[in-house]
């Protein structure tokens, strides 16, 4: 069976472990460890093998940005050089500044465009500010729970900030972006209409590809942006840092695949997630357009001639550049992972639309959201959902 790491915590109970020989196979080291030891085991025992990787990273219109005139007007009203941004706060200066600006199709440019459909993974989005504001690295877990107590975080300074951040962003996108799907979005950046977007691989794919895209070629890429504040949930308060504070965002976490503990045929299950996920298979999925799959070993990244037959060698090292880094970094965030997940996002989706629609405030509806995940929690067990939270988060069990 395939399915998202973020269902592990539902899945647990019913899977068997991955036979030792499998897991002592050459194969397992060339899996990124960001996906190897944080997605493929649960409570130190591997449950699963990875078929994809997922995280998000940003794009930039490379022709926009290396513009001179638009350099020297951005550089004169924001005082600093225009370039793929370090922190939000720069993401949406970029945004507001290329918002109706004419692009050199003739036509009025919007800053950015993202998810914010209502089932269409708008929660992504959010995640990905969210994980910038509230990853603590002294505090490891504490973005959507307190690890110690399993209560919602998702009311504290730093969720109301990314909050604001994403609805605000909303105005520098195109005209009815509210109702804007996945797909929705990958097409009005591959059009041109917007200057950056956020999202997982597939669009660097999709950009270089003359079929789908009017942008080949023009496109850059750069890790989720960061910020100089980040919430401390033990003090109550924001703590700085000097240089931009940056969490690559494992949205989704890619697919995984699993044998049920109840299968006959339990070999044959785990060779055939083997097969399909071995590097000669897995290379070709990653490097076909369309396939949804995304890099996950370091084969991936190192087979830079594979990637030519979209890319040119410069833009697939720089694709791929951006991509390894964010999954090396020590501060890279992985998705939520407990039961209820669609509960959670569920209830937190509901108020979100709201929030863009205006009709309530940013910390209003989180309030309201805090509430709704703590009773979600103690619907599925308190205690229960925090060993599992903990353990999702890479956490020891409390005593």
């Amino acid at each position: 069976m395939l399915y998202a790491p973020a269902w592990s915590g539902d899945f647990y109970p019913y899977l068997s472990g991955l036979p030792d020989e499998l897991a002592d196979d050459e194969t397992f080291d060339d899996i990124h460890s960001t996906y190897r030891d944080r997605l493929m085991s649960w409570d130190d025992e591997w449950i699963a093998v990875t078929i994809d990787g997922d995280l998000f990273c940003g794009y930039y219109r490379k022709d926009l940005f290396e513009n001179k005139q638009n350099m020297k007007d951005f550089k004169t009203k924001y005082g600093y050089d225009l370039a793929p941004p370090d922190t939000w706060r720069q993401y949406r200066d970029i945004a507001e500044f290329f918002t109706g600006r004419i692009g050199p199709d003739g036509k009025k440019l919007f800053g950015a465009t993202e998810v914010f459909a209502r089932g269409g993974q708008q929660f992504w989005d959010l995640f990905s500010r969210v994980s910038a504001y509230t990853n603590h690295p002294d505090h490891p877990g504490s973005r959507f729970f307190n690890p110690e107590t399993m209560k919602s975080q998702v009311s504290n300074p730093g969720w109301v900030k990314a909050v604001g951040d994403y609805a605000d962003i909303l105005q520098f996108c195109p005209p009815g972006s509210i109702s804007y799907s996945l797909d929705d979005m990958r097409k009005a950046f591959c059009k041109g209409m917007a200057a950056m977007t956020i999202e997982w691989g597939d669009t660097g794919q999709m950009a270089a590809d003359p079929k789908r895209s009017s942008v080949r070629g023009n496109v850059g890429y750069f890790i989720l942006p960061g910020t100089h504040e980040i919430w401390n949930y033990k003090i109550g308060k924001w703590d700085h840092s000097k240089r931009p504070h940056k969490a690559p965002f494992l949205a989704f976490g890619g697919w995984v695949g699993s044998v049920p503990k109840s299968s006959t045929k339990k070999e044959a299950a785990w060779d055939y997630v083997m097969w399909y996920g071995s590097p000669e298979n897995s290379l070709h999925d990653v490097v076909t357009s369309g396939t949804g799959v995304n890099p996950y070993r370091l084969s991936h990244f190192t087979s830079i001639d594979a990637w030519t037959k979209a890319f040119s060698k410069q833009a697939a090292s720089e694709y791929l550049g951006v991509l390894r880094a964010s999954l090396d970094s020590p501060h890279t965030a992985p998705d939520l992972r407990i039961p209820g997940f669609h509960e959670y996002t569920e209830a937190l989706e509901i108020q979100l639309g709201r929030v863009l629609k205006k009709e309530i405030a940013a910390k209003e509806a989180m309030d309201i959201v805090a509430g709704k995940w703590d009773k979600i929690t103690d619907k599925h067990g308190r205690k229960k959902q925090l060993d599992i939270y903990r353990s999702s988060m890479g956490l020891d069990p409390l005593p």
